[in-house]
């Protein structure tokens, strides 16, 4: 393990069993003006999350031992507030879901540009950092309640549990009810500007927010989708 992170700069653990690619990450990132520390294995990374603070994880979700998917569930459970952005060289879909239901807040393909990268990783640790809006009145449609302050949702008076990326997408349509929301404006307010042409990114999201708020998520009845535009959650 190496040493303890300091709080002077955005600090990233990146963990990461390829020796080549954990250290170009790590001399990148610095030239970049973040703080890299490197962890070869999940076991390693949770071991130096319990003795230093990070601003982001860097998780590869192929990993011996503990695998990157299942670390990642221990780090959303263990810090519920630091951001995971997950690397992966799969680009099946249900990859991708598996990571976003694990609690990622966000996933790279391999290869990647190391830019995009450093941009994806900004925007992550601005959103985490940012003030917290105060409590506003919940928001009820139909049978779907959410509750803001508590970031409770329900669905028939049962609790169901998203991530917090799936939170902030569905308070952002229930905000809006009856209204349609463009991809670049709903990627815009989950993402950041850099994130405005993930389209794929943001259909996988919706997918899933689907599969846990509606009866048919095929034939949904609140989560709708405004063809060739965006998407909508149904008026109040």
């Amino acid at each position: 393990m190496e040493a303890q992170a300091s709080r002077e700069t955005e600090s990233v653990l990146i963990v990461e069993d390829d020796p080549a690619l954990r250290r170009s990450l790590h001399t990148t990132l610095d030239a970049l003006g973040f703080e890299a520390v490197e962890a070869r294995t999940s076991e390693e990374a949770l071991a130096l999350l319990r003795v230093a603070n990070y601003d982001v994880v860097l998780l590869d979700v192929n990993l011996p031992g503990m695998g990157g998917v299942e670390a990642c569930k221990r780090i959303r459970r263990l810090f519920p507030r630091l951001p995971v952005l997950m690397l992966t060289v799969r680009d099946a879909e249900e990859d991708k879901v598996e990571g976003l239901e694990a609690g990622a807040d966000d996933y790279v393909t391999k290869p990647f540009q190391i830019r995009e990268l450093a941009a994806r990783i900004r925007g992550i640790i601005r959103r985490y950092q940012a003030p917290e809006l105060p409590s506003e009145w919940p928001l009820q449609v139909g049978e779907i309640f959410l509750d803001p302050a508590r970031r409770l949702v329900e669905r028939s008076g049962t609790e169901v549990k998203l991530t917090p990326r799936e939170f902030e997408a569905l308070r952002f349509l229930m905000e809006r009810a009856g209204r349609p929301v463009s991809h670049a404006r709903l990627l815009n307010a989950l993402c950041g500007p850099e994130g405005e042409d993930r389209r794929e990114y943001l259909r996988v999201l919706i997918g899933q927010i689907r599969k846990k708020i509606e009866a048919d998520p095929a034939q949904p009845a609140y989560l709708l989708t405004d063809s060739h535009f965006g998407y909508r959650f149904r008026a109040p």
